[in-house]
């Protein structure tokens, strides 16, 4: 395998941001461009919208099985080399999706291509934390949580415009170019962050051993339980809104996307404000402030069965922009604990935890039919005030210096 092009060290940081937030802006990116044409979708393949919606589910939960082969991996053979192969594979799977004859099928295609991007998430999460960890760790991810938010912002609308112009096979396309373009990207511009001498060398029985230190854990599997259960609320937002913006409140397509473009401009300032404030308040303060917002946001999109759009937006919107103060600083705090060379077996749980929750939760908003909000209204409810309950019962310990024996280690090229 040919080189990587050296970084320079004043392009660096900005370069690694934008890379490793595409990677991380593969997941949403899977999953927005194509929800103003779920229920076209559905038409075309013929499946209800709980079928539909279990399109999603097949791609969280693909996300998920992805990082958990994926993180550990890249622990033993570095970063690089895994990253690439998903990376690819990812593009592979969106020209699956394309050619879908049969909604089941498109649901396996949907798997394969969340687990391919899965991939790019994990590793992009472990080289962040191969590089930092505590407050500074939160800010890097706050930062990724900025550039990758443009994702929800502007697939929906991307989506929504390339409709008028394309069926929605056509999305799929669009989806796997971008995946081709990053591929490129990362090969040329992201070097090894996971040097050989800080790699894990253990074998199989080695890693059962380490997820069974991690699951048993209170402090990071309260953080992974939190992070979990926010993002769950998160994609029981993305799986129901389509229908219940769309067809049971009968705005428009476009309007439906401005609104979802709108909510992922929230986490992008949410992320900036807490990046500005966790040097001086910490990252669990801020994983607090943001599970108060959501709960809240939860209990107004409860209460839009009584009071229409009055209550659902603007609660929305308190749920949607708060994960940018929840999860960057929720991975912060687990993925500080653990040093770099466990860190992608660290950032697999989280993911798993993640996905498995999101894609549980999604189809579940479409269960009563597509003329109704109370399913993802009651659900976003009940996951937002379980967040905070979550966080509350989690020890939190005191932070703890770099591990000596495993410091942070500069980029390297292969």
């Amino acid at each position: 395998m040919t080189q990587a092009t050296p970084v320079t060290a004043e392009a660096r940081p900005i370069l690694l941001v934008v890379i490793l937030a595409g990677l991380s802006a593969l997941g949403p990116l899977s999953i927005d461009l194509y929800l103003p044409a779920l229920p076209r979708l559905g038409d075309d393949l013929g499946g209800s919208a709980s079928l539909s919606q279990l399109t999603i589910t097949g791609c969280l939960i693909g996300l998920a099985l992805g990082q958990v082969v994926a993180g550990p991996t890249s622990d033993r053979l570095g970063r690089r080399r895994p990253l690439l192969v998903g990376v690819a594979g990812y593009a592979a799977a969106s020209l699956l999706c394309l050619v879908a004859p049969t909604v089941w099928f498109l649901i396996g295609a949907r798997l394969l291509q969340g687990a391919m991007g899965g991939t790019a998430i994990v590793i992009a999460r472990a080289v962040v934390r191969d590089l930092h960890q505590g407050a500074a760790a939160a800010r890097f991810f706050g930062s990724l949580v900025q550039v990758s938010a443009l994702a929800p912002v502007v697939a929906p609308l991307a989506g929504g415009a390339l409709l008028q112009v394309l069926p929605w096979r056509g999305l799929f396309a669009v989806i796997a170019g971008l995946g081709v373009l990053l591929l490129i990207v990362v090969h040329q511009g992201l070097p090894e962050s996971l040097p050989p001498q800080a790699r894990r060398g253990e074998g199989p029985l080695a890693l059962v051993a380490a997820f069974g230190k991690l699951a048993a854990d209170r402090s990071f599997i309260g953080y992974a339980l939190t992070g979990g259960l926010a993002f769950a609320a998160l994609f029981t937002y993305i799986s129901g809104s389509p229908f219940v913006i769309q067809e049971v409140y009968g705005l428009p397509r476009l309007a439906f996307a401005g609104l979802f473009a709108v909510n992922g401009a929230g986490i992008a300032v949410a992320g900036r404000i807490g990046s500005r404030l966790v040097d001086e308040h910490g990252p669990a303060r801020l994983v607090r402030a943001g599970l108060r917002i959501a709960a809240c946001g939860g209990l107004a999109v409860a209460g839009s069965l009584s009071l229409g759009l009055w209550t659902l937006l603007p609660g929305l919107f308190m749920v949607v922009a708060s994960i940018g103060l929840i999860l960057p600083n929720s991975m912060a705090l687990a993925l500080s604990q653990r040093p770099p060379r466990m860190a992608g077996t660290a950032a697999a749980l989280m993911g798993l935890s993640q996905f498995l929750l999101g894609g549980l939760a999604a189809p579940l908003a479409g269960l009563a039919g597509s003329h109704t909000s109370a399913p993802m209204s009651l659900i976003i409810a009940a996951l937002t005030l379980s967040a905070l309950t979550a966080f509350r019962l989690t020890p939190h310990p005191p932070p703890t210096p770099q591990h000596p024996e495993e410091p942070a280690v500069p980029l390297s090229t292969p």
